[in-house]
């Protein structure tokens, strides 16, 4: 009987990885048809599919720009000169597949712009690593020290130089492929995986 059991959580199991499987193979789908269809609008200056690019675009692209170390008010300006720039620039986006790449690159560029005019500025903390500790969670004692972790990951992140700040945020946080963060970054996959790995070894040194 317990052999019989077993088969029957390994067949369930199977059959629920399956089934996400599927799942995610029809989500990822649907966005692909979904960005060929935007991509294909912006590219004929259908303004209505530059008001879907902000809608499906905005948080994330604010989101970077807060993990770059820009404050509140810089990052909404920020994120709404990408989107001016990539209105503007329309005609580059080359197909659906690199709109990730494209759009995160000019947003790049508009961060890079403005650190060199602001040279010695002082970056805020970084948003977005983990959660705030809850009050009054019966957890949190159990939970501190990984707390206490992220609290000197967000400081060691938010001190790294630029560049290497930029390739943990675009691919760690961001959740760009290799191959999409380095087009975002505008440089190599070899450079970019290099500059990772020494964000990466600078992040173990100051953290663990």
């Amino acid at each position: 009987m317990a052999q019989k059991a077993k088969l029957t959580e390994q067949k369930a199991g199977f059959a629920h990885l399956l089934i996400e499987s599927r799942y995610t193979d029809r989500r990822e789908k649907y966005l692909d048809e979904l960005r060929d269809s935007l991509a294909a609008r912006l590219r004929a200056r259908d303004h209505a599919a530059a008001d879907e690019l902000v809608d499906m675009y905005h948080e994330q692209i604010y989101l970077f720009m807060r993990r770059l170390g820009h404050d509140c008010q810089i990052s909404e300006d920020l994120t709404q000169e990408s989107f001016l720039q990539a209105w503007q620039h329309i005609s580059q986006l080359r197909n659906s597949k690199a709109l990730n790449s494209w759009l995160y690159r000019i947003a790049s560029n508009a961060s890079n712009l403005y650190w060199r005019k602001h040279r010695g500025r002082e970056t805020t903390s970084i948003e977005g690593i983990g959660a705030d500790v809850p009050e009054n969670s019966e957890a949190v004692c159990d939970r501190i020290g990984h707390y206490e972790q992220l609290g000197r990951l967000k400081i060691a992140v938010a001190h790294l130089p630029g560049k290497l700040r930029q390739t943990v945020v675009l691919h760690y946080m961001q959740h760009l492929t290799i191959a999409e963060a380095a087009e975002a970054a505008g440089v190599r996959v070899g450079t970019f995986k290099s500059r990772l790995n020494r964000a990466l070894e600078t992040l173990r040194k100051q953290v663990i």
